[in-house]
């Protein structure tokens, strides 16, 4: 028997469906919004409402916006003949602080049977239709270097080949500022396979 009120209950319990929120941090959080006078459950609610009401996916690359197309899809200075396949929103963010200039398109996630995601939950069929339409020079997987995320490169590759005439893999290897001494064996039979010239 829980010493707490449903409405609590209830609150923590959403809490903790968010990636990386466990039960105590679910509990730290909902009585933080009960007692703080800055952070108010109402302006909370209002937040997630809005989010979910005037955010959608930009029709071609998938990425979030407040229209049917992203500024960078409508950008004309960007490289249309390249894109850059990545698994969320906030990936787009990290390309974009390098020196990357051409298109995305966000999957939301990889193929994962285990947690239920298959081809039908991800933006592939999207992607298969851009690409489709023809013009596109190079398709880059850049997923992350785990089963998961070499499944999903390795289905688009096939689902992709007989449309692109070049489809890369991002390399994997060693980190700038690692200690090779302290790298996986995995990790550096990829950074010997993803080695160039100098």
């Amino acid at each position: 028997m829980s010493l707490l009120p449903p409405q609590i209950n209830r609150v923590i319990e959403e809490f903790t469906k968010l990636p990386g929120i466990g039960p105590k941090s679910a509990e730290r959080l909902t009585f933080h919004l009960l007692r703080s006078a800055k952070a108010t459950p109402e302006s909370l609610g209002q937040a997630l409402v809005d989010l979910k009401r005037e955010l959608r996916y930009c029709r071609t690359c998938q990425m979030v916006a407040l229209t049917e197309e992203c500024q960078i899809c409508s950008d004309p200075g960007r490289d249309r003949g390249t894109i850059l396949v990545v698994e969320d929103p906030l990936e787009v963010i990290a390309f974009e602080k390098t020196s990357y200039r051409g298109l995305y398109h966000v999957l939301h996630g990889v193929l994962s049977p285990i947690d239920g995601m298959g081809p039908e939950q991800l933006k592939l069929k999207e992607l298969v239709d851009r690409v489709k339409e023809g013009g596109i020079e190079e398709v880059i997987i850049a997923t992350n270097p785990d089963i998961e995320g070499e499944a999903t490169a390795s289905y688009l590759r096939l689902q992709l080949k007989d449309y692109v005439p070049h489809i890369t893999r991002l390399a994997h290897g060693l980190p700038m500022g690692a200690d090779i001494e302290f790298a996986d064996q995995v990790t550096l039979k990829e950074a010997l396979a993803g080695r160039r010239s100098l």
